[in-house]
């Protein structure tokens, strides 16, 4: 398991993760294996099962499906598993946006919840590239649509940026 830690570390440099995307983006079923990466890296992201449709510097899109694991008693998404959706896609962008020698944690995480979420979700964020690993904290906000396209939900995260 440590040597597994070991090798998911290596994996999440910014320049190691686009490598790793940009052949996994080819692969039949690479948005998945990519998803199964970030969930060893964070393992309560991987109990939602995120799907990389697209990731780029200071962009990701990442696909939640609807299954039973991720429902409420309402039978729709729950309301964590659509924040935990929030935070892997803000914080994707941030992760494969950040100058090499920096790392980046969320300080901050919120969700404004606009209509019941049914069906697989797709959450996108475009964010601000960090020029320098010098302390700051920047804003991030991703927007959760439906299959429909129609806003589900949005999130609001600070993602503090310092020197690794």
């Amino acid at each position: 398991m440590s040597t597994l830690r070991s090798a998911l570390g290596k994996i999440a440099s910014p320049a190691s993760l686009k490598k790793l995307w940009s052949s996994l983006k080819m692969v039949p079923g690479g948005g998945r294996i990519m998803g199964s990466i970030i969930g060893r890296m964070a393992p309560y992201t991987g109990t939602i099962k995120p799907e990389v449709i697209a990731l780029d510097t200071g962009y990701s899109k990442i696909l939640m499906r609807d299954t039973r694991r991720v429902r409420n008693h309402l039978n729709s998404v729950h309301a964590i598993a659509l924040l935990n959706l929030g935070e892997v896609c803000t914080g994707t962008a941030m992760l494969v946006s950040v100058p090499d020698g920096s790392r980046s944690i969320i300080t901050q995480l919120s969700m404004d919840y606009l209509k019941k979420a049914r069906g697989p979700i797709t959450a996108e964020c475009s964010c601000v590239i960090p020029q320098s690993n010098e302390r700051q904290e920047y804003e991030v906000h991703a927007d959760l649509r439906n299959a429909d396209g129609e806003v589900v939900a949005q999130a609001h995260a600070k993602w503090l940026v310092g020197p690794a």
